[in-house]
């Protein structure tokens, strides 16, 4: 057994716990990064995931909305984005899919009837961003209070009806005033629930946090496709906290942390102990909490499917005034009207897997094509990433996991064969072996791999971006969103105050509390 001390021992190695490391290892802090898995990056990795076919897919998480440009810069990472052509596609169920509706640059919503909501539908989405292009630069900032973020956002805009929408009552009342077709209405409310199991009209407001994240990002709300797939977003920041001299651990179990600072690991050679004057979670609260020997915080469950299709092309559609390019050219929305995600909730709620299931749709190769080899594209192969929505943990926990995904699976299929000219299944290419070119991850999968805490994509839900005027703000831990019980451990990762998707913000804010104690 060793025993080597460190400024600062990072307990997990996705790409908030490399941010850190890298934003620690800059400062001339010698820094121990320890990660369970044989690579670093956690959910934002790439893998080619169907044997014989070279494409490295974005196996887990998928887009980038969240990761300041001033943390890719700051670090020297080499990080490019590629901005999608069109915001979304929705076929109308109404009609099979036979009308839909495009936003982009070519907006269709007079193809749907909906025509008198395109102006409203604007409108609401200017005025959203009036407050989020205010909030975006906080989150690289110490917490302010709700009173302080509110007299930001608002202040001479004169957006404080904006605010109290976003903010104060549930999204989904807010939506049902501002338009009235149902597919608007939808197109709105699934930035509300992607990966949170909630209704629009939830009480506790855990869904209009998710609907602002959506929408903070830059400011804007865009979401960007990584070049050369999630994989070199985490890469590039693993070179960068390697090449500021931080130690990189893979194959590194941590059992046990003491809330002194001493970090226990096992990998091939054996059992090892190394301290750290601060230790950094990257892991979930749950987690930590297990290898604190503490009893494991309330922790909402994850609550979505994750579906990694490979394509001969893209599919045929029943709307033809529509090319598929463009309707896969942004977020391609299947059976997301806002009376079926309730739907969808209520089935859900009640133990059944929602008929149909909401999906949404990403080809991340019409934005980037590097993802796949010349061969694949000079076919016209494409991918697909489907997201499906309002599956919670609980429709999986304790099932024969063969057995959940292929149910899993086949909802999802058919879901979006409800709405497209032919079966998706007739363009799924095969591998190797002669097998569909289909690979799905459930929360369970997400628990088992990647220790995310029942699946939950953010690591137990999203946290308002600000503080209640009443929260202690004593500590630089506190200050910056990242305290625990301990002085000497912090979260690093999407468990943090400002935490999830793909950000960097929650490691970055943890190494400014770190930064700030010195």
């Amino acid at each position: 057994m060793r025993h080597d001390r460190y400024d600062a021992v990072v307990v997990g190695g996705g790409h908030n716990g490399l941010v850190a490391a890298a934003y620690l290892a800059r400062a001339g802090k010698r820094v121990c990064v320890l990660e369970r898995l044989d690579h670093a990056g956690g959910a934002a990795v790439s893998a080619h995931a169907f044997d014989g076919v070279d494409a490295r897919l974005s196996r887990y998480s998928y887009l980038v909305t969240l990761l300041p440009r001033r943390i890719v810069d700051d670090l020297g990472a080499d990080v490019r984005l590629a901005r999608r052509e069109y915001s979304s596609y929705t076929p109308n169920p109404a009609d099979g899919g036979s009308t839909g509706l495009l936003i982009g640059a070519q907006s269709s919503f007079d193809a749907i009837g909906a025509g008198r909501d395109a102006e409203a539908f604007a409108d609401f989405y200017r005025r959203c961003a009036k407050v989020t292009q205010r909030l975006w630069p906080t989150l690289l900032e110490p917490l302010r209070t709700r009173s302080q973020a509110r007299t930001l956002a608002t202040g001479d805009l004169g957006t404080d009806a904006t605010w109290s929408a976003l903010m104060d009552r549930p999204i989904g009342e807010t939506i049902t005033a501002v338009v009235a077709d149902d597919v608007v209405r939808g197109v709105m409310a699934t930035d509300a629930l992607i990966g949170t199991f909630a209704r629009t009209d939830e009480p506790s407001l855990v869904q209009n946090a998710c609907f602002l994240y959506h929408l903070v990002g830059g400011g804007t709300g865009d979401w960007d496709v990584p070049i050369g797939g999630m994989g070199a977003v985490s890469g590039a920041l693993e070179a960068a906290a390697s090449r500021f001299g931080a130690e990189i651990v893979t194959g590194a179990e941590v059992f046990e942390v003491s809330p002194d600072g001493d970090v226990s690991y096992r990998d091939a050679s054996g059992e090892h102990l190394v301290h750290g004057d601060v230790v950094l979670a990257g892991v979930t609260p749950t987690v930590l909490a297990g290898l604190l020997g503490e009893a494991a915080p309330d922790s909402a469950p994850g609550s979505q499917v994750k579906v990694n299709l490979m394509l001969s092309r893209l599919p045929r559609l029943r709307d033809g005034s529509v090319r598929p390019e463009q309707a896969f050219g942004g977020t391609f929305h299947v059976n997301e009207t806002l009376s079926q995600l309730d739907s969808a909730y209520d089935a859900a709620s009640a133990g059944n897997i929602p008929d149909p299931l909401p999906c949404e749709i990403y080809c991340h190769s019409l934005s980037d094509p590097s993802i796949l080899s010349d061969d694949l594209r000079r076919s016209g192969a494409q991918t697909l990433t489907v997201f499906g929505l309002h599956t919670p943990h609980h429709l999986v926990a304790g099932r024969q996991p063969d057995g959940v995904r292929r149910v899993l699976t086949d909802a999802v299929l058919e879901s979006l064969n409800a709405v497209l000219a032919e079966p998706i299944q007739d363009v799924i290419l095969t591998d190797r072996h002669g097998a569909p070119c289909i690979e799905t991850k459930t929360t369970a999968d997400l628990q088992d791999t990647l220790g995310m805490t029942a699946g939950h994509i953010f690591h137990g839900g999203l946290s308002w971006p600000f503080t209640e005027d009443d929260d202690p703000l004593d500590t630089p831990a506190r200050r910056w969103g990242v305290a625990t019980g301990h002085d000497r451990i912090m979260l690093c990762g999407s468990g943090s105050r400002r935490g999830g998707a793909v950000s960097g913000i929650g490691g970055h804010n943890a190494a400014m509390a770190v930064l700030e104690e010195v």
